[in-house]
């Protein structure tokens, strides 16, 4: 059977992705990290050579390609030299955009989706609340109708891209109950949050006061929001499995060349069969999250899996990343090392898009239990 990440055309994107990185990521990933975010032009290079449109359609500006291909943009990122962080700021639009391209509406498509998928404006996903969590159909941020516009108020926190987002395509109470409608500007970055990875992601907490929406940018409901939400773990796990075979990668390297009491770590049988499980662990990861998105994307309507594959992934990358550092021995605890960066980035991987236990409730719900 052949495997669909192997054509050729694939193999190129992976080329393509990985000489982005060399050129336009790693001179420059240390000073994102301390900057605390990714500079707008570098949106403009990804999307000229056709990166920022991965996985949307040519007619709206996009440059073809599936969840697939999408995939092999994110794992090459990442065992390029890049980081998780990188994916989460120059890719927010893949949970921006998808609600308001599924519209079809030609207005929207021109004003958001278009510009965007240029690298000329930047949105956000605007769901979480300072005291809601992962409740998503508790959120509390009202939308009052007046006449065509919608009139919104409350805050939002955890917003990745917050600070440097033109729009918000955001979760809200109308007197229908739930919607999804894009805020064009309009709200204010009250805080930007500190980290304690992902550092060249601006994250921040939003502010709608008296914001004023007209209700033609209304997007979707809860129905809607949820579709997407299998794309976005999907996505996550991805990352986390990707995060894994990179520092696998750097960590069988460092101890072919480091020596200690005269012999190489690698010739020490404990290193060996650490190793031996990190590579069981990546493996097995990487196989189960391909072939649950492989469903996905040929129109699979997947809840349950996709749970199982973010949570097989995440258990991977936490074991994974701690051994790599462990490991790496003091470099590993060394700031700007490429290991410890992995470390404090794969943290988020159990919390953000449904956190583990959110995972595992559904997954516990499928057994009838």
């Amino acid at each position: 059977m052949s495997d669909p990440f192997a054509t050729e055309e694939r193999r190129r994107l992976r080329e393509l992705t990985r000489a982005f990185v060399g050129r336009e990521v790693l001179p420059h990933l240390d000073d994102w990290e301390r900057a605390g975010e990714v500079p707008r032009a570098v949106h403009r290079r990804a999307a000229g050579i056709g990166l920022l449109g991965i996985g949307f359609p040519e007619e709206i500006g996009g440059s073809g390609g599936d969840l697939l291909d999408s995939i092999v943009v994110t794992e090459e990122l990442i065992l390029a030299g890049g980081s998780s962080g990188l994916v989460a700021a120059l890719f927010t639009h893949g949970i921006a955009l998808p609600h308001i391209v599924a519209t079809g509406r030609g207005e929207l498509i021109e004003r958001f989706v278009r510009p965007t998928l240029a690298g000329e404006r930047i949105g956000c996903l605007a769901i979480t609340e300072p005291d809601g969590g992962s409740d998503v159909a508790g959120v509390r941020t009202k939308a009052v109708e007046d006449g065509d516009d919608y009139v919104v108020n409350g805050t939002k926190t955890f917003i990745t891209s917050g600070a440097r987002a033109d729009f918000a395509t955001t979760a809200v109470q109308t007197r229908d109950g739930f919607r999804l409608l894009v805020a064009d500007g309009g709200f204010r970055v009250t805080r930007r949050l500190d980290k304690m990875g992902w550092h060249c992601s601006d994250t921040a907490e939003l502010a709608f006061v008296d914001v004023r929406v007209p209700r033609s940018h209304v997007v979707g409901g809860f129905a809607e929001l949820m579709t997407h939400f299998a794309s976005e773990r999907l996505s996550l796990a991805v990352q986390a499995y990707a995060i894994a075979e990179r520092c696998l990668a750097l960590t069988l390297a460092w101890v072919r060349d480091r020596h200690t009491f005269g012999r190489p770590l690698a010739s020490r049988q404990l290193v060996r069969h650490r190793l031996a499980e990190m590579a069981r662990q990546v493996e097995v990861a990487k196989t189960y999250v391909r072939h649950v998105a492989v469903r996905v994307a040929s129109g699979e309507r997947l809840v349950t899996e996709v749970a199982m594959a973010k949570n097989t992934a995440v258990a991977t990358c936490d074991h994974v990343v701690d051994q790599a550092v462990q490991l790496h021995g003091g470099l590993g605890y060394v700031r700007d090392a490429e290991v410890e960066r992995h470390y404090r980035d794969a943290r988020i991987m159990g919390i953000g898009g449904g956190t583990t236990e959110i995972m595992n409730e559904i997954i516990a719900k499928q057994l009838g239990v």
